[in-house]
């Protein structure tokens, strides 16, 4: 009845070890899947800006940057080389670190919600800020856990 007892809770210990210790199914697809989520507006931004550059231009410009042109441009650079370094896994640390500080200095310029007055675009600018924030947050993330995507 004892070695039945030990058997029995070696096996349900054995079933719950799976997500509680860290394994979970297909951790290299999910893994993939969310730094996809995390690169897919840095994607997007910089293929619309690849292919609609003066729009870009102007949106840059209306930021204030100096040399618009440039910066939009390496912009387009930091977006789609940063995800892509990300997404291949090759240098993936230094791409998520790139694209953390790019994101840290566009959200600056982009959504100083602090220096508009009480309205729904203050609001719309202070949400789009922490948004920011938590792509940030993923970023760095990455650069702490690496390339350690496999199950364990």
């Amino acid at each position: 009845m004892l070695m039945l007892g030990i058997l029995t809770r070696r096996a349900m210990q054995s079933r719950a070890v799976g997500w509680e210790a860290g394994r979970l199914p297909f951790r290299p697809v999910l893994a993939w899947l969310g730094m996809l989520g995390l690169c897919a507006a840095y994607l997007q931004g910089g293929l619309d800006k690849l292919f609609g550059p003066a729009a870009a231009i102007a949106e840059t410009a209306a930021l204030h940057v100096p040399m618009p042109a440039l910066a939009t441009a390496a912009t387009v650079v930091t977006e789609l080389a940063g995800s892509l370094m990300v997404l291949a896994g090759w240098h993936r640390r230094l791409g998520a670190l790139w694209l953390a500080a790019f994101t840290a200095v566009a959200n600056m310029l982009a959504n100083a919600w602090w220096s508009v007055p009480a309205g729904p675009l203050r609001t719309a600018m202070e949400n789009g800020f922490f948004e920011h924030i938590g792509l940030i947050g993923g970023f760095v993330l990455i650069v702490i856990q690496g390339s350690s995507v496999r199950n364990r």
